[in-house]
């Protein structure tokens, strides 16, 4: 039902802009889709260039949207217009509804756990902007039982040497209560002992914790399961060596975040840089996907399991399982300002966004020693880099309620929701077929 509602959406799109056409709108729709074409440019020519033509470039980004939409209100279309938006918009939601229905996602499946005995908890007070204070984490800890160590801003400490000692000094569960770098560590010794591993979202994004299910917004609720949690097994992802919970990155935004002004600067430093990382000028990169080959992209993501969809280039993406068993690969190759228009209207489509998965990827450049952002930690390791998964290595201590928990919007599939209109309906994974007569019977 929601397949034909999204298809009788697209029916309506098109006759509203039939409707537009016939009111003798052709130089509007062509204005429209110019418009569309010079923000690009303009957003092309903003991050690959300097002076005047970066100032160019944001005028003509801003002024090309602004222009077709006084056009439209000149020939008195800004209501068909709005019309026509609104359309669209319920015809993605109905199809990302019907998409996500007809292949629901499972679950990460979850076992009871044991209550740990002496829990070991490391907590860095200013990750967060000081979350650890703000939301009482060392006192509510402690009322649950659990020792604390609270690091020292102003002495660095190897807070994976700690987890160590802990473990030999009996501790029966490893948590961190700060960021996806300080995770990664941490969650390395729990696998590597076998113990259960608790995530407490203090860090400033907390991809990890978002995948869990945990609630971000308020870090304290991650100690309810000291008291009363779950089990998951989810996987780790290792990069020479090195452990991660979410990406490792290569090309231009490995090469940002090595710089130290980036940290109070992102927006700043990353518009500085990126003309010459654009332009290749750091050099070339190639990767391999277990067989597949990436020649020379500009931007390679590597993550624990795939991402739903490649808004996790804009950090709106999510994994929908941790527990998947193969890496996600992301790719950008953009040339210029076709390359560019061609991302940003096809997106995984397009000839310079390729999305993969994979057991294993091997990093090669024309340069001994490359950057490398390891769940945003800036470091440099020797080529080739090589990616892996461990699978099912790290056991995660969870709360029962998770309200994080959702089902990420499925990619667009036009086709296959043709065939959920149209056709014959789509099998549900998950849900038993029910006996037919091309069923064999037990």
């Amino acid at each position: 039902m929601l397949a034909r509602l999204a298809v009788l959406g697209l029916v309506g799109d098109v006759l509203v802009l039939a409707f537009a056409v016939g009111e003798g709108s052709l130089v509007v729709l062509g204005g429209g889709l110019l418009g569309l074409v010079l923000c690009v440019v303009g957003l092309w020519w903003f991050v690959a260039h300097r002076g005047f033509v970066r100032f160019l470039g944001a005028l003509l980004a801003v002024a090309a949207p602004a222009a077709v939409l006084v056009l439209l209100t000149f020939e008195g279309l800004w209501l068909l217009a709005l019309l026509l938006a609104v359309c669209w918009a319920a015809t993605l939601a109905c199809a990302r509804a019907a998409l996500r229905r007809s292949r629901p996602e499972r679950p990460m499946r979850a076992v009871a756990a044991v209550r740990p005995e002496r829990p070991l908890l490391i907590m860095n007070p200013v990750s967060g902007s000081g979350k650890v204070e703000r939301f009482h984490l060392v006192g509510r800890a402690e009322e649950l039982g659990a020792r604390v160590i609270l690091l020292d801003p102003a002495a660095p400490a190897d807070v994976a040497a700690l987890a160590r000692r802990g473990v030999d000094e009996g501790a029966d569960l490893l948590g961190v209560a700060g960021g996806d770098g300080t995770q990664a560590l941490v969650a390395a010794v729990a696998a590597e002992h076998g113990v259960p591993f608790l995530v407490i979202p203090a860090g400033t994004r907390n991809h990890f914790a978002m995948d869990l299910g945990l609630d971000r917004a308020d870090p304290s609720r991650a100690l309810e399961a000291l008291a009363d949690g779950e089990e998951l097994r989810v996987d780790l992802g290792d990069v020479a060596g090195r452990a991660f919970v979410n990406t490792v990155s290569f090309g231009v935004y490995a090469d940002v975040v090595q710089h130290p002004e980036y940290r109070d600067n992102k927006t700043g430093t990353a518009l500085n840089l990126l003309p010459e990382l654009l332009a290749g000028d750091e050099g070339r990169l190639d990767a391999r996907v277990d067989g597949d080959a990436l020649d020379g992209p500009q931007a390679l993501l590597v993550s624990n399991n795939p991402y739903a969809s490649p808004d996790v280039l804009s950090g709106a993406g999510r994994r929908p399982r941790l527990d998947g068993g193969a890496l996600g690969v992301l790719a950008v190759k953009v040339e210029g300002v076709a390359h560019a228009a061609d991302v940003a209207v096809w997106g995984t489509q397009s000839q310079g966004l390729s999305a993969l998965t994979g057991r294993r990827v091997e990093v090669t450049a024309d340069a001994d020693e490359i950057p490398v952002a390891v769940d945003g930690e800036a470091l440099r390791m020797a080529t080739p880099v090589v990616c892996a998964l461990r699978p099912g290595a790290l056991r995660v201590l969870v709360p029962r309620d998770r309200p994080g928990t959702v089902a990420p919007a499925p990619p667009m599939d036009w086709r296959r929701l043709l065939r959920l209109a149209f056709g014959r309906p789509a099998r549900t994974e998950g849900v038993p077929r029910p006996p037919g007569p091309d069923t064999p019977s037990a």
